[in-house]
């Protein structure tokens, strides 16, 4: 069932605006806010009783759909769970002015571009761009293949608390529940970012991304982002100074890499539906 959910994610993500439908999350944040309120010195308390609110509710969501119309009502339940928890926004419609004026060679619309849109500061052009490469792969990451990790190796409560968990680390009104939320994603994100780096590999220059990754492969404390950084950037060899047009193909080739080991790994998940 899990495939034909995925499936049925994509269909739904190329062919409708379901998914902005379903993406509110000020529910969320009212739950951290009443939360923080009622145990204000417990942080994490209050962040544990946050999160197993809905955790609770959609598993017992899940048993009663299961009991019904011989379980037919767990495909649309597990689907609407995977539409919510995926990336908010649109990677390429965010890049769009910061690639238009980075083709234009105008850095300094390209740092406004990027601030207002992506929230990334850099003073010098070659950082900027190298940021807002990671920028792509990491949003890549934590919004797509994440989520289909999680999701399949433990069903939509896994998927939801990630994104919970994100959206916590997110927020501002909390600094100390977005701290541990910070911390909790750091062990979570250690495996699937290091087979995402993998995929990246196999999908890109094999020798490049290994040299990159080999000194911190199995690092605890190196953080994800900046390992996805590394890898996708030696996947598609990047330069580190691309002017113009040379910058916009890098992008180009970032998005190529990121959808090509998305299908690795929709076919990576049909081998795992059939065997698990």
């Amino acid at each position: 069932m899990s495939f034909l959910v995925l499936m049925l994610t994509i269909l739904i993500e190329k062919l409708s605006s379901g998914r902005k439908i379903l993406q509110k999350d000020h529910w969320w944040y009212e739950q951290l806010q009443r939360c923080s309120k009622l145990l204000p010195k417990q942080h994490s308390l209050a962040l544990v009783l946050a999160l197993s609110l809905p955790i609770i509710g959609l598993a017992l969501l899940l048993i009663a759909a299961q009991s019904m119309m011989y379980g037919l009502l767990l495909i649309p339940l597990h689907l609407l769970v995977v539409i919510y928890s995926l990336s908010r926004g649109d990677i390429r419609v965010a890049l769009g002015p910061f690639r238009d004026a980075w083709r234009r060679e105008d850095t300094h619309a390209a740092s406004l571009a990027a601030q207002r849109d992506l929230l990334i500061q850099s003073e010098e052009p070659r950082g900027l761009l190298q940021a807002v490469e990671g920028y792509m792969l990491w949003q890549g990451y934590q919004g797509f293949f994440a989520i289909l990790f999680f999701y399949l190796i433990g069903g939509p409560l896994a998927a939801l608390t990630y994104r919970l968990l994100v959206l916590t680390a997110e927020q501002a009104q909390w600094p100390e529940a977005a701290g541990k939320a910070t911390r909790l994603l750091h062990i979570l994100d250690w495996l699937p970012a290091r087979l995402v780096s993998a995929s990246f590999a196999l999908i890109g220059n094999f020798i490049t991304v290994s040299r990159s990754l080999m000194p911190d492969l199995l690092c605890i404390n190196e953080p994800a982002n900046h390992l996805l950084s590394k890898a996708g950037r030696a996947a598609v060899e990047a330069e580190n100074d691309a002017p113009g047009e040379k910058g916009t193909a890098i992008l180009d080739n970032i998005w190529l890499l990121l959808v090509r080991s998305a299908v690795l790994w929709y076919a990576c998940s049909a081998i795992f539906t059939l065997f698990f």
